[in-house]
């Protein structure tokens, strides 16, 4: 089985998550599965980009992207977050090899059409998976930033949901599974929602029931799943051990996003 994992938020900030996280993905691997991990690392760029004198300003759930905030998005994400997985995955005895979403053209990126502009936020155009089969050949886990290069030579940010998603659809995953800071999607009541069908989607954001970072999650989400991606689930990071029995047996943690 193939499996794409998303990983972002606390779980790239806590030790003991991110242990729990290379943990279920080693698990994942050993069980015979081919996984690739997509990842963001928002919260640390943040951080990168305060200690430079720079705020960050988000619209819908997506960070405006100047020259230098794009600059910095490659030293973080490409470099230390990209590297600190790699070494995660390391302890467990799991082989990964990291790259960005422009290494070997994996993924191929135009400028994101938006009102206000966000900068260098891109989308993503093309994928060629070759490289990822290579390394899955090798019996090691590709660690992806989400970082991609346009046609036009130049880097762009990627909302790492987003990325997932097409890594997902590429490489014909069977399962998309975000690993995230919050529990699942909250209804109105205030609950986390189990299941979570496309239709339902659209009624949550009229009544900002969803906004922020979730927004881009979900239309991921739906991504995936019109694009042949069976199973796509919201998992909080602290309940990555789940990950093995995800397609096997009842999980009841987070919410499964499904098509009706």
């Amino acid at each position: 089985m193939k499996y794409v994992v998303k990983l972002g938020g606390a779980a790239l900030e806590d030790e003991k998550l991110l242990h729990l996280c290379g943990k279920a993905i080693f698990d994942l691997v050993s069980d015979g599965n081919q996984v690739a991990v997509v990842h963001g690392g928002g919260v640390q760029l943040t951080k990168t980009l305060a200690q430079m004198g720079k705020k960050s300003e988000f619209i819908s759930g997506l960070r405006v992207t100047d020259a230098e905030t794009r600059d910095a998005a490659l030293m973080v994400l490409a470099g230390r977050v990209n590297k600190s997985l790699v070494a995660a995955l390391g302890k467990h005895g799991q082989a990964a090899m990291g790259l960005s979403g422009g290494d070997g053209h994996v993924f191929r990126a135009r400028k994101k059409k938006t009102t206000p502009d966000l900068g260098f936020v891109g989308e993503i155009a093309a994928a060629d998976p070759r490289w990822l089969d290579a390394i899955w050949m090798m019996g090691a886990v590709p660690v992806i930033s989400s970082i991609a290069l346009g046609f036009d030579g130049e880097y762009y940010n990627i909302n790492a949901d987003e990325m997932a998603a097409a890594c997902a659809i590429c490489t014909k995953a069977d399962a998309l599974v975000f690993l995230t800071d919050v529990p699942g999607v909250k209804g109105a009541d205030g609950n986390v929602m189990r299941w979570l069908s496309l239709k339902e989607i659209p009624a949550l954001e009229r009544a900002m029931v969803v906004s922020g970072g979730m927004l881009p999650k979900l239309n991921a989400c739906k991504d995936a799943l019109t694009h042949g991606v069976k199973r796509v689930r919201i998992l909080p990071a602290g309940a990555a051990a789940s990950l093995p029995d995800l397609l096997s047996s009842r999980v009841e943690d987070g919410t499964e996003v499904m098509v009706a």
